[in-house]
């Protein structure tokens, strides 16, 4: 059995395990799948995958994620390593529009390998799953995609002149170099382009499914 299909039979049996557990044992449903903000933040509909961006712009995963691995300093390894687990969400959002996170960044299907930081589906969910626990950092994550990460360009979009980056977790701007940022368990990371002045719409926290 391949890699993405061994790991997404193992996530929804873990998954469909836990929620059958919460319902007999309290009779309410869990939480659904999506993103959830404070005030000023948006929010989508519970379940629902992530909008593809209608822009022209090219935001595909390269296909030769062996290469973008080697790239981002990440080894690929033969199965999955769960000594380390946890997930981070991730929200791209430019001038307005939500652009889809790619499923498979970080497994190479064709080799049948994969690395400790990765997707299972376009969610935004990335997995971190270690045999140590080191740093893994934003910016490695873009890598891997095949997609820059700087102050100058996120993706194929390139910033200044009317166009500002705001990158904002759990409902905070951080600032610095985004690439440099080191992901935490259950992040929600919003990365956004737009008009300069503008303030950004984005979720403040992302309800994992059970069992992330």
């Amino acid at each position: 059995m391949s890699i993405p299909k061994r790991a997404a039979i193992g996530l929804a049996a873990t998954v469909t395990a836990l929620i059958m557990t919460a319902c007999s044992s309290n009779g309410s449903s869990g939480s659904s799948n999506g993103s959830t903000g404070g005030a000023a933040s948006t929010t989508t509909t519970s379940g629902a995958q992530a909008a593809p961006s209608t822009a022209a712009a090219d935001w595909s995963r390269n296909p030769d994620q062996t290469s973008t691995a080697l790239k981002a300093g990440l080894p690929m390894l033969g199965s999955e390593m769960l000594q380390v687990h946890y997930h981070a969400h991730l929200d791209v959002i430019v001038d307005g529009k939500t652009v889809t996170v790619p499923q498979y960044i970080g497994i190479d299907e064709n080799a049948q390998t994969i690395t400790a930081l990765h997707t299972h589906d376009t969610s935004g969910v990335m997995h971190i799953e270690s045999a140590k626990d080191t740093p893994f950092k934003l910016g490695q994550f873009f890598t891997e995609w095949g997609q820059p990460l700087s102050a100058t360009q996120v993706g194929p979009v390139a910033i200044g002149g009317t166009e500002a980056l705001h990158v904002i977790v759990n409902g905070k701007e951080i600032t610095g170099d985004p690439a440099q940022y080191v992901l935490k368990a259950h992040d929600e990371i919003a990365v956004w382009v737009g008009a300069k002045g503008q303030t950004p719409q984005v979720p403040s926290s992302y309800n994992f499914p059970p069992g992330l």
